[in-house]
């Protein structure tokens, strides 16, 4: 029974309820406390990283990013007697979506659906790592080894969002100090596997100095090592990057090159205006700065929208009209995107990108390609690769073939499309070889070291990221251009179709960097480099380790579990 009592002269009444009552309801206000208390920190967590993300953010906040999502689950850890794995997930889902959405957000501009998938593909794959770790915290004996599966399990995601179909490395942590090369010069060793590991690392060792001190209330020496540990370890690897970014020095090997932004509307001008007419204003823009003096002229992605086929090529009025320029210097040569197709050969094998004409038995492929028009009216060509998901990839088509009709049309070549072989560069002689990469390319560091290995010596970037307006994409695709140039030491020559183009050093600083929605021409000389750096050599040795612990926790893990259940241990 529930009795009401109030005071004389009080506002406020005295309840009265039956001591099992009182019990119940102060469990549910406990309960109901620390559920709103954890789902607070999952959130701050999502704030963190999405606040550190470049360009405009504080990228030392990464290194508090995943503390309160840490303290969330250490929380559910202690309790685990009455509560199952499971209700980790909203806390993790809340975290790391919160954090897809306010760094990508704008993915929306270019497509609705296109937003809704990078959060379920993102929330999915980093949540599905730290769901791993705390399932692998749960069972296994020893908590400390738990954290290092934490960054096995978050290195492998990392890993993997390079190399499947759904990949969207975006967010890899070691992306995240983008904007200031001169704090990751190291990556030439590591790649952003390094920068991923450093930020990990330093969010375990906070973790555990909020934990001991707040969580746990202790007082020891041990606090205050941790302190001092993490302090070097943040401050080390910063001195070292200093000391390199002052005293790299590049040897003098330069060409000349012109970058063109044309800056045409991708919705309502580029592919409405007639392909030529594209053309001859680019050009325009070029000579307006070049002389006898240019090697080279570079356009952007998709520049050229023929859709010709690749045997064709040589009749092209683009490039008849990029022979007729080319032909007014003394050493010109034009680098351009253009809209290609092969027609396959009767009994040719077919790849899987291949695509039929209607009612005919006639197969094709679509490329989105690099042509080079050189000096000498020769042609080289080279095809994207890593092909963006959803536009020029539907992932899986072997298993889902159904998906081929639901490709985003962003206008030019859509659908799957096909690929390179290989990262072969063009090449001009035997000292001057150049790494095409398209666009999306530029985020993949193991990928593009291939066009280094196979003797690129400088990086051309042709690019079109007027798809989601004045907003950070296209900002933060620039900055992992000059992550690139770190990790290789080569130089970078970027054409945007608008905003932004500019040129890159061998320590990832940007000069001429042209402004957004404007038209512009820019020359700068840039050098070549032979020298092979030991992140090309290697790759992504860092992320392939962590594969293997990842996968030795989850055995670990996964046998435990077997283990507990059979012998009906808690």
């Amino acid at each position: 029974m529930l009795f009401i009592v109030c005071q004389e002269k009080s506002l406020f009444p005295i309840f009265y309820f039956p001591n099992n009552q009182i019990i119940t309801f102060a469990h549910q206000f406990v309960v109901y406390m620390k559920r709103k208390y954890k789902i607070l920190l999952s959130l701050l967590s999502g704030l963190l990283l999405a606040a550190a993300w470049p360009e405009r953010g504080f990228p030392f906040l990464l290194f508090i990013g995943f503390v309160p999502l840490l303290v969330v689950e250490f929380e559910q850890w202690k309790d685990r007697e009455n509560n199952n794995a499971s209700a980790m997930l909203p806390y993790i889902a809340l975290s790391i979506s919160s954090w897809v959405l306010l760094t990508t957000w704008w993915v929306y501009i270019s497509t609705p659906i296109g937003i809704i998938a990078t959060i379920l593909v993102n929330t999915s794959l980093v949540g599905g790592a730290f769901y791993m770790f705390h399932i692998t915290h749960r069972l296994i004996k020893f908590p400390l080894a738990a954290y290092i599966a934490l960054i096995g399990y978050m290195l492998t995601a990392e890993f993997i969002h390079l190399r499947w179909d759904l990949n969207f490395p975006w967010l890899n942590l070691g992306n995240g100090f983008s904007a200031y090369p001169s704090l990751i010069q190291w990556y030439e060793y590591t790649g952003i596997f390094g920068g991923s590991l450093w930020i990990l690392i330093v969010n375990i060792l906070i973790f555990y100095i909020v934990r001991d001190s707040f969580l746990l209330k202790l007082q020891n020496k041990k606090i205050w090592i941790r302190m001092a540990v993490t302090l070097i370890l943040i401050i080390l690897p910063i001195t070292i990057s200093l000391i390199m970014y002052n005293r790299y020095s590049e040897t003098l090997n330069p060409i000349d090159v012109v970058v063109v932004q044309p800056n045409l509307d991708p919705y309502n001008e580029q592919f409405e205006l007639k392909p030529i007419d594209v053309t001859d204003r680019m050009l325009a823009q070029a000579s307006a700065i070049a002389d006898s003096l240019t090697d080279f002229a570079v356009f952007p992605e998709s520049a050229i929208q023929e859709q010709i086929s690749e045997d064709q090529i040589e009749y092209s009025p683009s490039v008849a009209h990029i022979r007729t320029f080319n032909s007014k210097f003394k050493r010109m040569n034009v680098i351009t995107g253009i809209s290609t197709h092969k027609i396959f050969a009767p009994g040719e094998p077919l790849s899987p990108s291949v695509r039929q004409f209607r009612d005919t038995a006639i197969f094709y492929d679509s490329y989105n390609t690099a042509l080079l028009v050189s000096h000498d009216s020769s042609l080289q060509k080279y095809h994207k690769s890593r092909l963006t998901p959803g536009v020029e990839l539907m992932p899986y088509l072997n298993v889902f073939p159904f998906l081929k009709k639901f490709a985003i049309d962003l206008g030019g070549t859509t659908g799957s499309l096909g690929v390179n072989p290989d990262q072969t560069p063009f090449t001009l002689n035997e000292n001057l070889k150049i790494a095409p990469v398209i666009c999306y390319e530029s985020v993949y560091g193991e990928f593009l070291n291939r066009f280094i290995v196979n003797g690129a010596n400088v990086i051309f970037v042709i690019t079109n990221d007027g798809w989601w307006g004045n907003t950070a994409g296209h900002r933060q695709h620039l900055l992992f251009s000059a992550v690139r140039a770190i990790e290789t030491r080569r130089s970078i020559a970027r054409s945007a179709n608008t905003g932004i183009s500019c040129f890159i050093n061998q320590r990832g600083d940007i000069s001429q960097r042209t402004e957004y929605w404007k038209p512009a021409a820019i020359r700068q000389k840039i050098n070549t480099n032979d020298k092979i750096t030991f992140y090309v050599k290697y790759g992504d040795y860092i992320g392939r380790i962590f594969l293997w612990v990842a996968a030795v926790f989850a055995l670990l893990t996964i046998s435990d579990s077997i283990r507990k259940r059979k012998f009906g241990i808690r």
